[in-house]
């Protein structure tokens, strides 16, 4: 049974794989399952056995970056307490790891831009993977040195995992050599993030704080 379970997941990652390398090649709209499945040696129905549709592999890709995401984070995480390096290290993390496919990405962004989409990152069907690429931002803010008012560090990581998104969008449409242009962006802005972080814990800001946590646990409930 073990040995038919590892066949299967080979099976599947040798059909992602093949995905990727095609839409990288052909582009996401002129490749089919059909190309998919003889790209990679096995039947049309195989191919659907494992993947319902192109979607669905593009569902399979976020959950598999995810973890790459996890793991290519990890030295820093392991490293630093600094807020801002840490929160720098795991955008740029990201970035790295999704480099070989910036390329292709304006197709999957389309795909999940739908908001009505199962790929949409704001979506039920996307909430496994959201969960799990917001648990390194809890663990990036929980691992830090930095001062946070309670109210704001339970609410942290799904901001910083908004922030994620708006680097996200940036990179879709960054034609930079090397999208430089997008490390640039996270150079830039965590300090300008951690910054706005630490005016939290001063009492002037206390009321502003209230109220932007109230309207984002507001929004969250009306998702």
């Amino acid at each position: 049974m073990a040995e038919t379970a590892t066949r299967g997941e080979q099976t599947r990652a040798l059909i992602l794989d093949t995905a990727l390398r095609l839409f990288e090649e052909h582009g996401y709209e002129r490749t089919t399952m059909r190309a998919i499945a003889a790209e990679a040696g096995v039947s049309v129905g195989n191919a659907y056995y494992y993947f319902d549709s192109k979607e669905h592999l593009i569902r399979a890709f976020y959950d598999h970056n995810a973890e790459r995401h996890v793991a290519a984070s990890r030295p820093v995480l392991d490293s630093e307490r600094d807020l801002a390096r840490r929160l720098r290290g795991v955008l740029r993390a990201w970035a790295d790891v999704n480099a070989p496919y910036h390329e292709f990405a304006g197709a999957f962004f389309k795909t999940a831009a739908d908001p009505h989409g199962p790929m949409s990152p704001f979506s039920r069907e996307s909430a496994p993977t959201r969960a799990q690429v917001t648990e390194i931002y809890r663990e990036v803010v929980a691992g830090s040195d930095t001062k946070i008012p309670p109210a704001l560090r339970s609410e942290l990581p799904n901001l910083l995992w908004l922030f994620n998104m708006g680097v996200v969008l940036y990179w879709v449409h960054d034609r930079s050599a090397g999208t430089a242009k997008t490390y640039e962006l996270i150079d830039r802005t965590v300090p300008l993030v951690v910054r706005l972080i630490g005016l939290a814990r001063f009492r002037v800001m206390r009321g502003v704080l209230d109220d932007l946590l109230d309207l984002i646990r507001s929004l969250s409930g009306a998702t």
